[in-house]
């Protein structure tokens, strides 16, 4: 019998993903308060909010495998976590108009029973079309930007301001899934196959 896998994130964006690889798992998500207005870098920042999402759910269930994610947006070294309201989901879309920026996902995996855990993170690049205020506009009507970092999302209607993206297309989404199925393989957490 293998151990449950937990995600510990509230993301509808990293269920589906995970779901849709094919993976049996339960959402657990304690309040934790993400962090990025503290002096680190990106990698480490999406690092040190990954690890306290996991661990406060891995505490909670030692015997369970749990997974926990953080996803930042970073520009000119400027790092943008999640907008706080609609003025600041405008300023983040005309920042990044017309430019490329960093997305990095890190992602802790852990099993506190056998005290084991892996950790590891994915950057991707991500090159915005000239984005004017009726584009912005249009894009904020179609989408809730206070859930997502850098205030937009790139499956949906992301094809309308994204030009392109260089590196891991599920890693802006919200979960380098590349990444993430070998490392949770190593915990003995396995797709579901199909009996069919």
């Amino acid at each position: 019998m293998s151990a449950t896998l937990l995600l510990a994130s509230n993301s509808p964006r990293r269920r589906k993903l995970l779901f849709e690889a094919g993976f049996e798992f339960e959402p657990f998500a304690p309040e934790v308060g993400e962090r990025f207005n503290v002096d680190l870098t990106l990698r480490e920042l999406t690092a040190f909010n990954a690890i306290r999402k996991a661990m406060a759910a891995a505490r909670l269930r030692p015997k369970s495998v749990v997974i926990g994610a953080d996803t930042l947006v970073s520009i000119d070294e400027h790092v943008f976590g999640k907008p706080k309201d609609k003025g600041e989901a405008v300023a983040m879309l005309e920042r990044l108009s017309g430019r490329a920026h960093d997305v990095c996902t890190s992602v802790f995996v852990c099993h506190l029973e056998r005290a084991k855990s892996a950790s590891f993170y994915e950057i991707s690049r991500v090159y915005f079309q000239k984005l004017n205020q009726s584009k912005i506009d249009k894009y904020l009507a179609r989408v809730n930007p206070l859930d997502k970092a850098g205030a937009y999302a790139a499956q949906g209607f992301g094809s309308e301001i994204i030009e392109k993206i260089d590196g891991s297309y599920t890693n802006v989404v919200g979960l380098p899934m590349e990444k993430t199925i070998p490392t949770l393989g190593d915990f003995g957490i396995v797709p579901e196959m199909d009996e069919t």
